[in-house]
C-alpha cells in the first residue's frame, strides 16, 4: 500500500469512527483536546442550535420534514439537495452519504412508489439505523421505495448508468479522494443525469492547524476542497452545465450560534480573518451530456 492510500484510509477510518458515534448518540460530538466531549457543528448541528430550527433554515420546508422517522435528522445539512434536484415521479435517486435516511426520505416521496431512492454510506451504525428508520417511514407513507446499502462512495456498490439524479448532503467534503467520487458520479448516472448536492467549499485554504484537527474533519470543515477544485474535478468526470450557488449565510448562522467546533476553529485562524472568509456553503448543480453514453 502506497502512503497516499494509507492517509485515505486513516482518514476513512477517523470519519467512520466519527459518525459511528453520531449514529449511537444521535448528535454529533467531539472531543476537546483535554479530552472532555462537546457538541459540535458544521454540517453536524451545533449544540446551541436546535435541530429543527437548523433544518428550517437550510432550505427545508415543514411540510417535507412532518411525519420523518424520530432521530433521521441528527443535524447532518448544510442545504436541501433534493430541492436542487427539481425530482419527478419515477426517478431512481442515488443519496451519496446517507447517514440515517434524512434526504432519502426526503426525496421518496417526489419519486413516488415508481420511482427509488437508494441511500449509500459507508458507517454500519449509519445504515443499521437508516434500514430501521425506513421500517417506521413506510408505516407512516405506505412508500417501499427506499434501499440503503454500506459502500464507500469512492467505490458506489451501483450499476453504470441506472440513476437519474445524485444527491448529496455535506459528505463530498469528508471524502480522500474526491475527484474518484465525481468518477463514480458520472458512472452511474444515466446520460442526461443530474447531480444535485450541498455542501461546505473553501474560498481560500484553511491553516495547517485546522486540518490538522479531527473534529474539524468529521464536522465538514478541514475536508472540504477549494471551491475552483470542486468545479474542475466535476468538468474532469464529464460532467457539464455546472452551477454554483455560495451560501454564506450558512456558515454565519453557526457563528452567530457559538457552536464550539467553529470557535476552536476561529482561534487558528489569522488575527481579524473571519471563518466565512474561508468556508461557504454551497449549492451545486450539474447534468451528464447525452452523448457520453456508454
Amino acid at each position: 500500500m502506497s502512503t497516499d492510500e494509507a492517509k485515505r484510509d486513516q482518514i476513512k477510518q477517523k470519519v467512520r469512527d466519527g459518525y459511528s458515534k453520531i449514529a449511537q448518540d444521535g448528535i454529533f460530538t467531539t472531543v476537546s483536546d483535554e479530552g472532555s466531549c462537546c457538541a459540535g457543528g458544521g454540517c453536524c448541528g451545533p449544540a446551541t442550535f436546535d435541530i429543527d430550527e437548523l433544518v428550517e433554515n437550510i432550505g427545508y420546508t415543514e411540510k417535507e420534514v412532518q411525519g420523518l422517522p424520530d432521530g433521521a435528522n441528527m443535524g447532518l445539512s448544510c442545504g436541501n439537495p433534493t430541492a436542487i434536484a427539481e425530482l419527478t415521479g419515477g426517478e431512481v435517486v442515488l443519496d451519496l452519504g446517507s447517514g440515517g435516511g434524512f434526504d432519502v426520505f426526503i426525496a421518496a416521496p417526489h419519486v413516488g412508489q415508481n420511482g427509488k431512492v437508494i441511500g449509500v454510506d459507508m458507517t454500519p451504525d449509519m445504515i443499521t439505523k437508516a434500514r430501521q428508520n425506513a421500517v417506521v417511514f413506510s408505516e407512516r407513507t405506505g412508500l417501499t421505495n427506499v434501499d440503503f446499502r454500506l459502500g464507500e462512495i469512492e467505490h458506489l456498490p451501483v450499476g453504470d448508468d441506472t440513476v437519474d439524479v445524485v444527491i448529496s448532503n455535506c459528505v463530498l467534503n469528508l471524502s480522500p479522494d474526491k475527484p474518484q467520487v465525481w468518477r463514480e458520479m458520472a458512472r452511474v448516472l444515466k446520460p442526461g443525469g443530474r447531480v444535485a448536492l450541498s455542501d461546505l467549499a473553501l474560498l481560500q485554504p484553511l491553516p495547517d492547524k485546522v486540518l490538522e484537527m479531527v473534529d474539524a474533519l468529521v464536522g465538514c470543515i478541514a475536508g472540504a476542497c477549494l471551491l475552483d477544485d470542486m468545479v474542475d474535478d466535476a468538468k474532469n468526470a464529464g460532467l457539464a452545465d455546472i452551477e454554483v450557488v455560495r451560501k454564506s449565510e450558512y456558515v454565519d448562522t453557526l457563528i452567530a450560534c457559538d457552536d464550539p467546533l467553529y470557535a476552536k476553529i476561529q482561534a487558528e485562524l489569522p488575527e481579524g480573518a473571519k471563518l466565512g472568509e474561508f468556508v461557504t456553503s454551497v449549492d451545486f448543480s450539474a447534468n451528464l451530456p447525452q452523448s457520453l453514453c456508454s
